[in-house]
């Protein structure tokens, strides 16, 4: 595509949000575009299956516009790029993640906290995303990719582990100190291997069997069901499965002056916490909201220097209903990839 023209392509949409059993994601056929300003057309190779993108088909997080392709965990290659576009030239492996653009002029842009610009837009929400053949966006909000990740293990990391970098940062734990993850899937995998370089102890609450023996594989300290106690007192928490009232359990188990840090977008009803036996002691409840490039280069940067295990579950693209159905169902041990065949 030395020229590159529109170009129709296969892709995967939210046609009507609903139970994943409903199948609310249908094929559909799409066109890009020549890029503009800053865009890049990217080739996907990959896009990693994450959680937010079951909310979005769910209804859980309501779409944006009619017929949302999801995906923004994504690996590919630049095609094209805008007249203001040049960082990223043809031919360069990029990562596409969750946060798309912001106004860079609120106060939260100039102070550095982009993620909670009000103006701010998503892949895979606001714009489509990598469930597809092709994907537009902006350069500057694009991530050329370390040559030593390879393009499965790359992808989950561009939502899932630039998320669970930031919750981890959030969550406050001291050097050497005891962390609690609850809910153990991509995200949390991933968290538990850069707490665990670091020093730290690490026990997972977790509903799944296949998940808890990949925390011990892993080497955390102790893998139990979602509401079990740990066996020792938590410095810090994060809470990734979205089940609210899991919050008071997550509570009970910290120590005095521990934060619990919550890191999905999307989290069902939290019940009545009790201010003594949740609160009291000076025990905080931090949420995580989308993050900011600077979190991304930080994590992609830690990811090459300390090889990270990716536990990824391949899809072909023709089959990126049954990833989430899957994913919704607890079938899916680490991160769901969709792997586009070659052209």
């Amino acid at each position: 595509m030395e020229t590159f023209a529109a170009v129709e392509f296969d892709a995967w949409a939210v046609q009507r949000p609903g139970p994943v059993a409903t199948r609310p994601l249908r094929r559909v056929r799409r066109t890009v575009r020549p890029p503009t300003g800053h865009q890049i057309v990217v080739r996907v190779r990959t896009c990693a299956v994450c959680r937010t993108d079951l909310h979005l088909a769910e209804g859980d997080l309501p779409p944006r516009g009619p017929g949302t392709v999801p995906g923004h965990e994504v690996v590919g290659d630049v095609v094209a790029s805008g007249e203001e576009a040049g960082r990223l030239a043809p031919g360069t492996r990029v990562g596409v993640a969750w946060l798309a653009g912001t106004c860079g002029a609120c106060r939260h842009c100039r102070r550095g906290a982009e993620n909670l610009c009000p103006d701010s837009t998503y892949t895979g929400w606001d714009t489509d995303g990598g469930y597809a053949r092709y994907l537009t966006a902006d350069e500057r909000y694009a991530h050329p990719l370390p040559e030593g990740l390879d393009d499965a293990t790359a992808a989950p990391l561009l939502c899932a582990g630039i998320i669970g970098h930031r919750a981890l940062a959030r969550a406050d734990l001291p050097a050497r100190g005891v962390l609690g993850i609850y809910g153990f899937g991509a995200s949390a995998h991933l968290t538990a291997q850069v707490a665990l370089t670091g020093g730290a102890r690490v026990h997972v609450m977790t509903r799944s069997e296949r998940a808890r023996e990949l925390a011990l594989r892993l080497g955390c300290h102790s893998a139990a069901g979602a509401r079990d106690a740990p066996p020792e007192p938590l410095d810090s928490a994060i809470l990734f499965a979205p089940v609210g009232d899991l919050v008071p359990t997550a509570l009970a188990a910290l120590d005095r002056g521990g934060t619990l840090s919550i890191a999905g977008i999307h989290l069902s009803d939290v019940p009545p916490l009790n201010y003594r036996e949740h609160l009291f002691q000076e025990r905080t409840v931090r949420s995580v909201t989308a993050n900011t490039r600077a979190d991304a280069r930080a994590f992609l940067a830690f990811a090459a220097e300390h090889p990270l295990t990716v536990e990824t579950t391949p899809y072909r693209f023709e089959d990126a209903d049954r990833a989430l159905a899957d994913l919704a169902a607890d079938r899916v041990t680490g991160a769901a990839v969709l792997v586009m065949a070659d052209d």
